[in-house]
């Protein structure tokens, strides 16, 4: 809407009671005092002097009845102003709203876009190599064709290994010009290998944090079943600690960086989570680091959900060395299990560094 049309429309009703007013003003008005009517004689004549008194009240009537109507074109055209006025602004209104309405939906859109990709470095070859997706409570996990992982990981050749699990290997993955993955090679139906592949993608596609490891896709061919994530260039914490560098690459702030990116995550999953999850199996080759040597958490195989409620339905298992006493001994699982083997790390870790 122009800007004229506007004030136009705003300004219509006051127009209208100003030309109304004009017109009742221009309205010819009789005046109540009649002047005699005077012969060329001196001496008035008797008769025409008493037809003009008996017409002056006549006029009188006539001038009251011409204000009556001027009062009621009035009052019409301020009611008629009024109704304009307020049809004006209540379109406006209307008006206001709708388009407010409309961006806040606009918004709300673009948020949701927003935190869809908060967080993932996920690259345009999704979409190439999808073959169908599998809805969850948070976004989605794509099942991937399994030649095409095949491909990229050049037939599982072994110079691609990046490193080795319980139940199989994890290889580095080329799966578009500048994109790298890294896929994990479950070998064997064991129920073991198979519960944790399922807990891993049901949990892992409800979770998006920054220090947990994002997965991109999963495929099942036979018994072999297959885990795609990013990609952590700089291998595992374990990797740098005990690999041929022996952690000369992480300096001290570098340390307790890792270590505060390895307490958000839990964090995350101990208090964020819609359940709860407790990871069971934290120590170093399960914290990845990325190429500027930020913490994710990963291999949520052994995780668990309400750990604190299901006790007796859940089977002892973790790392020895790192497990919680009241665990290994009680069977008493919580939270505090994940704080004590992150703490019993870290330990170690300053340890390791003041030697």
């Amino acid at each position: 809407m122009k800007l004229p049309l506007v004030v136009m429309l705003c300004h219509g009703p006051i127009w209208i009671l100003h030309l109304y007013l004009i017109d009742a003003r221009s309205e010819p008005a009789f005046s109540s005092i009649s002047t005699p009517v005077s012969s060329p004689a001196v001496t008035p004549i008797p008769q025409i002097s008493a037809s003009m008194a008996a017409f002056s009240p006549g006029t009188q009537v006539g001038s009251k009845n011409q204000q009556m109507d001027s009062n009621k074109k009035l009052l019409i055209a301020l009611v008629v102003a009024s109704t304009a006025l307020g049809a004006v602004l209540l379109s406006l209104l209307c008006l206001w709203v709708y388009h407010r309405k409309k961006s806040h939906k606009s918004h709300k859109k673009d948020a949701a876009k927003s935190d869809a990709m908060k967080g993932l470095s996920l690259a345009p070859f999704m979409g190439k190599y999808n073959a169908s997706k599998m809805t969850c409570n948070k976004g989605s996990v794509s099942l991937m064709d399994y030649k095409l992982l095949e491909t990229a990981t050049s037939n599982f050749r072994e110079s691609n290994i990046l490193g080795e699990g319980g139940f199989g290997c994890v290889y580095k993955a080329r799966m578009d010009d500048n994109f790298y993955a890294a896929v994990k090679k479950l070998d064997g139906g064991s129920p073991d290998a198979i519960r944790e592949f399922e807990t891993e993608v049901e949990l892992l596609s409800k979770i998006q944090h920054p220090n947990i490891i994002t997965l991109l896709g999963y495929s099942i061919h036979g018994e072999t079943r297959l885990l795609v994530y990013e990609l952590m260039q700089n291998g595992s914490l374990e990797t740098q600690l005990h690999g041929p560098s022996h952690g000369s690459t992480l300096t001290w702030h570098m340390r307790m960086k890792i270590a505060l990116d390895a307490a958000r995550g839990l964090e995350y999953l101990h208090e964020h989570c819609n359940r709860p999850v407790i990871h069971r199996d934290l120590k170093s080759s399960n914290i990845l680091l990325d190429s500027s040597f930020n913490a994710k958490l990963s291999d949520f195989g052994l995780a668990v959900t309400d750990g604190t409620q299901n006790n007796k339905n859940i089977k002892l298992s973790g790392t020895l060395g790192y497990v919680a006493p009241e665990y290994l001994l009680d069977g008493k699982l919580t939270d505090k299990s994940d704080v004590y083997a992150l703490e019993l790390y870290f330990w170690n870790f300053y340890w390791e560094e003041n030697q």
